[in-house]
């Protein structure tokens, strides 16, 4: 009985939003065909997040980007594609991790809903979200609210910045989808305009 208690114990520590794990912190749980995996954010000590990362790539569309969830495979194949963000990404080792990657729209979309860093309402028009575990629905305008996790609250040690940041989901041959971490806010823009990126790994859960 004790045992188990211990184990439920250790399960929901694990699985706490902001919980250091994995090489960084734990940001929610993902279903990529079927499996679910825990989503990790890089910590910034070791990543560039506080850099312009620079452009998506160029103006050219590129075969096997396009997943709302998989932004292993998106990341792969934007490397493969030439594409330097999606290079330097690959290239990082963080805490004897070397699997981090661009994470894609739902994957992003899920870091914002969980690790919000400020106190401003939310854009209503957006946060559907089939791939998260629970499945997300749209934003109301104080739901997500900023994220109880210190670390990443404004202004915090590993808080995102109030900014665009690339998702590794293509648009179009031109465009890429991009998550507001002010507000929300889903959008495109071009691939050739430089925005930020935070890397995230993933772990399997079953």
């Amino acid at each position: 009985m004790q045992q188990a208690t211990a184990e439920k114990q250790e399960t929901e520590r694990r699985f706490a939003i902001g919980f250091e794990t994995e090489g960084g912190y734990f940001a929610g749980i993902i279903n990529i065909n079927g499996q679910k995996f825990g989503i990790v954010v890089s910590p910034k000590e070791g990543d560039l997040d506080d850099q312009q990362w620079g452009p998506w790539k160029n103006r050219t569309a590129i075969e096997g980007a396009n997943s709302f969830f998989d932004g292993q495979a998106n990341t792969q194949a934007m490397a493969e594609a030439g594409s330097e963000l999606a290079k330097a990404i690959q290239a990082l080792n963080i805490n004897g991790h070397t699997d981090w990657y661009l994470p894609a729209r739902d994957e992003l979309e899920l870091v914002y809903r969980t690790l919000k860093p400020t106190t401003d309402e939310n854009w209503r028009l957006r946060g559907d979200n089939p791939s998260s575990v629970p499945v997300g629905y749209a934003y109301s305008i104080d739901e997500p609210a900023q994220t109880t996790t210190p670390e990443f609250q404004e202004d915090g040690e590993q808080a995102l910045e109030r900014a665009w940041y690339w998702t590794s989901t293509q648009y179009s041959a031109n465009g890429a989808w991009m998550q507001d971490f002010v507000d929300g806010v889903q959008d495109y823009d071009l691939k050739i305009n430089a925005f930020r990126a935070r890397a995230v790994r993933r772990f399997l859960i079953n």
